[in-house]
C-alpha cells in the first residue's frame, strides 16, 4: 500500500512537442520512405568521390554510348564516361546549391527579416514588406535568370583577376564562379516566402501572454525575440525549408539548362538533360536523357511529401 502511496506522488513526465513529433513522423511510412531516399541521394552527392564508381571526366572512346550493363548500371555517354558517375556528381552540384542557397537565402535573410518585420512592425515592416512585393511583381524563375545573366560575366571577370594577381590558378574552371552565380541568384529569390510566413506568425504570436509577460518583466527585444517567439516558430520554418529545398533544386536545373547556371566540366543534371534533350537520342539512346530526369524527379517529388509528411507531424491541428 506504502509502495502504492509513493508510486503516485511521483512527478508524470510529459512528452515535449518534439518528441511527440519524432514519433507522429516515425508512424509515417511516407515520409520515412522520403527523408530515408533524400539522404542517401544527397549522401551519395556529398561523398560523390568515394561513391561513384568513376571519376566525371574520366573518358574511354572505345567504350561509348554503351547500353546499362553490371560495369556501367546507366550506360555510357558520346565519350565513355560513365553516367552513373556523372550523375552523381550531378547530385553533388544540387546539393551545394540547394544549401548554400537555402542558408542564404530562406533561413538567413527570411527568418531574420521576418522576425523582424512582424515583431517591430509600423515603418520597418512596411519597407521590408515594399521590397519583398517588389521580388514577387516578377516571376521567380525570370528574376533568377535575370540575376544569373547578369552577375555571371562580372563574376568571372573579378575571379580571374584574383587568379592573376595571386597566382591561384583552377578557380574558374572548378566551378566556383557558376556555383557563387547560381545559388546567389536564388538566394536572392527565396528569402520572400519565408519572410512572409514568419512575418504572419510574430504579429500574432507578439501578442500571446507569454510574450506580453516577458515584456513586462523587463526582457530585452533580442531575448523576446530569441527565447520567446523564434522557439515557437520552428514547426513552420521546418516544413517551409523542406518544401523550398526541392523547388531549388528544380530551378538550379533549369538554370543549368538553360546555360546560365553550373557548366561543364563541373557536371550538372540540368545540363545532362540539356546535352541529350533530343528527339533521335531518345530514339537510339534514351538512358542518357531518361536517367537524369528521373533524378531531378525523384528529388523533387520527395521534398514535396517529405514536406507534407513533416507538416502531418508538427501541425497541432492535424493532431
Amino acid at each position: 500500500m506504502n509502495n502504492q502511496i509513493e508510486e503516485n506522488k511521483r512527478p508524470v513526465r510529459g512528452t515535449s512537442l518534439w518528441r511527440y513529433a519524432a514519433q507522429r513522423f516515425l508512424r509515417n511510412k511516407k515520409g520515412v520512405i522520403t527523408l530515408s531516399i533524400i539522404l542517401v541521394m544527397y549522401g551519395a552527392g556529398v561523398f560523390a568521390p568515394l561513391v561513384a564508381p568513376y571519376g566525371y571526366d574520366q573518358q574511354n572512346l572505345a567504350n561509348t554510348l554503351k547500353p546499362p550493363s553490371w560495369e556501367h548500371p546507366f550506360g555510357t555517354d558520346r565519350l565513355g564516361r560513365d553516367v552513373l558517375s556523372r550523375i552523381i556528381y550531378g547530385i553533388r552540384t544540387t546539393v551545394i546549391v540547394t544549401v548554400a542557397a537555402m542558408l542564404a537565402g530562406g533561413i538567413l535573410l527570411g527568418i531574420a527579416l521576418g522576425l523582424i518585420a512582424g515583431y517591430f512592425g509600423r515603418f520597418v515592416d512596411g519597407i521590408i514588406m515594399r521590397i519583398g512585393e517588389i521580388f514577387l511583381a516578377f516571376p521567380d524563375i525570370l528574376l533568377v535568370i535575370l540575376i544569373a545573366a547578369t552577375l555571371k560575366p562580372r563574376v568571372a571577370d573579378w575571379v580571374r583577376g584574383i587568379e592573376t594577381s595571386t597566382g591561384i590558378q583552377g578557380i574558374v574552371r572548378s566551378g566556383f564562379v557558376d556555383y557563387l552565380v547560381v545559388f546567389g541568384a536564388l538566394a536572392v529569390v527565396s528569402w520572400v516566402g519565408m519572410a512572409r510566413v514568419v512575418r504572419g506568425q510574430v504579429l500574432t504570436m507578439k501578442e500571446n501572454q507569454f510574450v506580453m509577460a516577458a515584456r513586462a518583466l523587463g526582457a530585452s527585444h533580442f531575448r523576446i525575440i530569441s527565447r520567446h517567439i523564434f522557439p515557437n516558430l520552428l514547426p513552420p520554418i521546418i516544413v517551409l525549408v523542406s518544401v523550398g529545398m526541392g523547388s531549388i533544386a528544380g530551378s538550379e536545373v533549369v538554370l543549368s539548362w538553360l546555360g546560365l547556371g553550373v557548366q561543364p566540366p563541373v557536371p550538372s543534371l540540368g545540363v545532362m538533360i540539356f546535352d541529350n534533350g533530343d528527339i533521335s537520342i531518345l530514339r537510339t539512346t534514351p538512358y542518357l536523357l531518361l536517367f537524369p530526369v528521373a533524378t531531378v524527379a525523384i528529388i523533387i517529388f520527395a521534398f514535396n511529401l517529405l514536406g507534407d509528411a513533416l507538416n502531418d507531424a508538427l501541425n497541432p491541428k492535424s493532431r
